[in-house]
């Protein structure tokens, strides 16, 4: 099996004498802006603040993760991703005031021409070119290929960065990781349900280190199928792939286990697990919400 962690395949590695590295990915997409609730494409050209209402799906979404000791939080460098994890912070018992990574590797896919204007817009280019509008590129814009490469040079950074603050400092380290991958190989009891009902802290139970990182629906929407279709995460069971890979609502959750270990050209993932995609119990009690 092998996996590729940025421009370059390399073999997952399973010496079990090698050390071993565990950590929780928890993504979250901005809350809504008024872009948003008007379907008008953002991308990267339009950088707008939240709404009224994204203020308190930020708010609600900072109280769901509030006990969540978050080691690194990273965000994209767009206002709207900004200023979701300040609020996401300013809630978190143990995170306030923490300083986030701003990463410009984690902004939103570039529409082109097409932002600013009605998404509807860019579904009438997609069926002038004879394209479906998932695999359109409008022109100016990105394709789906250079997002996920976009992705790819993220968990490079991120993974670095994991190995280099936290990797040394638990000398059980080897011992969590296995402890960590009993659960990727079967038992994932934690995360019932993909999309709906459970615990802030689902899949993290002796997972020693979080990461916290903000970003964007059509960006997330890329991530987690890279994740498991090309890294092959294992997934919680009973899952349908419609509800692994559906559309990320404004301030969604999703998380991932990962394992990593070090290499001489670097650090290497491997075992990565999936604990849920696209949560949004937090949105429930929220007057414009939909519920799951």
């Amino acid at each position: 099996m092998t996996t590729d962690n940025g421009d370059d395949h390399e073999e997952v590695t399973r010496d079990p004498l090698l050390k071993m590295f565990t950590f929780s990915l928890t993504l979250v997409r901005h809350g809504e802006t008024r872009y948003n609730r008007e379907k008008l494409l953002q991308g990267q050209g339009v950088d707008m603040l939240l709404s009224e209402t994204g203020v308190q799906q930020g708010e609600a979404v900072g109280r769901y993760l509030s006990d969540i000791t978050f080691n690194n939080v990273f965000a994209s460098n767009l206002q709207r991703a900004i200023q979701t994890a300040e609020i996401i912070l300013r809630n978190n018992t143990h995170c306030s005031g923490k300083e986030m990574i701003l990463e410009p590797l984690l902004r939103e896919r570039g529409f082109g021409i097409a932002e600013g204007h009605p998404k509807e817009d860019l579904k009438n280019m997609a069926n002038a070119a004879g394209q479906s509008c998932r695999d359109y590129t409008p022109p100016g814009g990105e394709t789906l290929d250079q997002v996920k490469l976009r992705f790819k040079r993220f968990l490079k950074v991120l993974f670095k960065q994991m190995l280099d603050q936290h990797g040394g400092s638990r000398p059980d380290a080897s011992a969590e990781a296995s402890e960590a991958g009993d659960a990727t190989n079967g038992t994932a009891a934690a995360a019932s349900g993909v999309a709906c009902g459970g615990s802030a802290d689902d899949g993290l139970q002796g997972v020693p280190v979080h990461a916290l990182v903000l970003s964007h629906g059509a960006y997330i929407h890329v991530a987690i199928k890279h994740l498991v279709e090309d890294l092959k995460c294992s997934l919680p069971a009973g899952v349908k792939m419609s509800q692994l890979f559906s559309p990320c609502p404004n301030t969604g959750v999703s998380r991932f286990i990962l394992t990593l270990s070090q290499s001489e050209s670097g650090p290497v993932l491997t075992a990565a697990r999936c604990c849920f995609t696209n949560r949004k119990d937090h949105l429930e009690n929220l007057p414009t919400a939909k519920k799951c």
